[in-house]
């Protein structure tokens, strides 16, 4: 074949669009290994396809398989697959033309041709990811000879305008793309050079980008690989302190998308594998949850359940999805914030779905309301795995709890469509025993007569449990739930009630009392308006009220916040995060029933101008700051005030 070279232009304004492709489409150059791979894979789906027909195109027996080659002698990476080649027409109309997509084209052609049930998953749709080879390559050679005949066509290109097509002999059914990679430092017509392009002629580069992104492509992508061996004798044992370098051809790819199998053919043992490909953690899944979805929207999902906390849980930079998308068993978006919230991010897993709409370097999404269907049923569906572990499995859920509850609850917080079923499945410290327990568990256990669901937030079990406000409730017999978590803060401010309940913090608001309880008290406290007023007086620039309360016990004093104000602990919170916040001001509560408020009371009407009551209001306020695990206003004057209140006791 002594034909001549015949050199066309490209159509479409191809150096403008060519400069985008190289320069703006692709936000990661890594991509181009991926299109290239995508492009062979179609290739061998198309002969594979075509041959269902014409058995001659595809001999018995023959493997179909993807091969790179990486030269670093000549800084040349070949991309080599066995498919269907292409006709000197092909070339012209798939490589001459920008975005003009040979795929697209045969998809609908096949679906004119017959049902469209033997349809092959392709992957390309675009017709500009093979020209994201010129991010690295000064020049692109494209060798091809098309199924079922012997003529085969050279095409190149160094991507400033033009190309040429010549006839190539000796060529074998298939393509080999050759990229001319650019050197350190190069300059382009199109601007500067990809700087290290010639990393991509390393094995362990090519190993990495492969799996990042091609690594569930059905056809095995391979490359020759040369090892230091051991030397062997003629019976096969190695020859002790000789060695030789041996050549083999290695998968680089595991072609093992274990979302496409049959749910019920996968082991145990296979899950644990797979999950540790996907992450990279150690330890086993609790739990996994396959799924596939039918109809106008199809796609096939699989998730986990990690059983332990990743280290970067509350890291604020990682707080989106960790589910990859796949089309077509390629990745497009290694961690797709649409497909599961934030509160859900632990979840680890894949997404595969060829119908949801790509931007052309097929990199992100298109906004699509079909994006927002899938995440409402992964949702769904790992609140369900949720409530089956807290159902079955209820000791190996509370330990799950217990890593990953905190982020939970950031979505009753977040103000998620499904707060009762996340609030349904939430663990909580409980004064009834050790065990945490669920809202519904709580329930069953009210009291007759008992109206509300009581809770107390706070730094720690601990800080709880001493608290003063527990002191009528326990005296009831009614249970209080702990939430010592720092997001049920945020989290009593959406989740105000539960199955027809009020949920109701004992730090804030007016105490729960029975009429004649109320009248009693409002009676004692107008009496003593002088003496509560006295001391408002002297804590002035500390609290908004002193007034008596039901609420107590054993204790002279404790801190709530008004109706709909600041508790303490969310003032302490907000304030260990540095931000600026104007002075709260709470309610200090007597209790009127304590000997020491009586003793003031008296003091009071004896001798109202005594400067024992300012130092007393002093006092009190100290005690239900450090009562709630807080820290008087002056450390030194309290404790000053203290030894001399307990030195005029021994005195006296």
């Amino acid at each position: 074949m002594t034909a001549q070279a015949e050199t066309h232009a490209f159509e479409a304004e191809v150096q403008q669009v060519l400069s985008l492709v190289i320069h703006s489409l692709y936000t990661n150059k890594d991509i181009f290994l991926r299109e290239l791979i995508s492009n062979a894979s179609d290739a061998l789906d198309k002969l594979r396809f075509e041959a269902l027909t014409d058995s001659s195109l595809l001999p018995e027996g023959e493997t179909l398989g993807i091969v790179l080659d990486a030269d670093k002698e000549r800084g040349v990476l070949k991309i080599a697959d066995n498919g269907i080649g292409m006709s000197r027409e092909e070339l012209v109309a798939n490589l001459g033309t920008i975005a003009s997509s040979g795929t697209r084209r045969f998809l609908q052609a096949a679906a004119e041709g017959g049902d469209g049930s033997e349809r092959p998953d392709l992957i390309g749709q675009f017709g500009v990811g093979f020209y994201s080879a010129f991010m690295v390559a000064d020049e692109v050679t494209v060798e091809t000879c098309r199924a079922g005949t012997d003529e085969g066509y050279r095409w190149r290109s160094k991507g400033d305008g033009s190309y040429e097509i010549e006839p190539a002999e000796g060529l074998s059914r298939g393509t080999v793309v050759s990229l001319h990679l650019r050197q350190p430092g190069e300059e382009g017509e199109d601007g500067p050079a990809s700087e290290g392009a010639l990393k991509y002629l390393e094995e362990w580069t090519l190993r990495d980008i492969v799996r990042r992104y091609s690594d569930f492509v059905e056809h095995p992508v391979q490359m020759e690989i040369e090892r230091t061996e051991p030397k062997l004798d003629d019976e096969g044992k190695p020859i002790e302190g000789e060695t030789e370098s041996v050549t083999k051809l290695e998968t680089l790819n595991s072609r093992k998308p274990l979302w496409a199998r049959p749910k019920s053919e996968i082991t145990d043992e296979e899950h644990a594998e797979f999950y540790r490909h996907l992450t990279h953690d150690w330890n086993e899944p609790l739990s996994s949850m396959h799924f596939s979805a039918e109809g106008s929207l199809e796609y096939t999902a699989l998730l986990y359940l990690p059983s332990k906390a990743p280290m970067d849980l509350f890291d604020p930079s990682n707080r989106d999805s960790n589910v990859s998308l796949y089309v077509r068993r390629v990745l497009i978006q290694k961690e797709c914030k649409e497909l599961l919230p934030s509160f859900l991010r632990f979840v680890r897993g894949v997404v595969e779905c060829a119908d949801l709409p790509l931007n052309v370097s097929r990199e992100t999404l298109q906004d699509d309301p079909r994006l927002g269907q899938i995440q409402k049923r992964l949702v769904k569906k790992t609140l369900e795995e949720f409530a089956k572990l807290l159902d079955q499995k209820r000791e190996e859920y509370a330990e799950f709890w217990d890593a990953f509850g905190s982020v939970i609850k950031e979505g009753i917080w977040s103000g998620d469509a499904e707060t009762e079923k996340i609030a349904k499945i939430c663990l909580f410290h409980s004064s009834n025993g050790e065990a945490m327990v669920t809202l519904d568990e709580y329930i069953e256990r009210m009291q007759e007569g008992q109206e509300v669901i009581h809770v107390l937030t706070g730094a720690d079990r601990a800080t709880v449990e001493a608290s003063p406000l527990l002191e009528s409730v326990m005296a009831k017999n009614e249970e209080v739930l702990y939430l010592i978590d720092p997001v049920d803060e945020w989290v009593l401010q959406r989740l105000t009630e539960y199955g027809e309940k009020k949920i109701v913090p004992l730090d804030r608001g007016d105490a729960q009392e029975d009429d004649d309880v109320k009248e009693k008290r409002e009676e004692l406290q107008k009496e003593h308006e002088g003496f509560l007023g006295a001391l408002q007086s002297s804590l002035d620039d500390e609290v908004s009220e002193v007034r008596f309360t039901s609420r107590l016990k054993d204790s002279p004093a404790v801190l709530v916040a008004g109706a709909g104000g600041m508790s303490g602990h969310m003032e302490r919170l907000l304030k260990r995060s540095g931000q600026e916040m104007p002075k709260q001001k709470r309610i200090l509560e007597l209790n009127p029933e304590h000997e020491l408020v009586k003793s003031l009371t008296k003091l009071h009407g004896v001798d109202a101008n005594s400067p024992r009551i300012a130092e007393a209001a002093e006092i009190l306020h100290g005690q239900a700051l450090l009562a709630e695990g807080a820290t008087p206003k002056n450390p030194k004057r309290f404790s000053k005030l203290v030894t001399e209140l307990l030195l005029g006791s021994v005195k006296g």
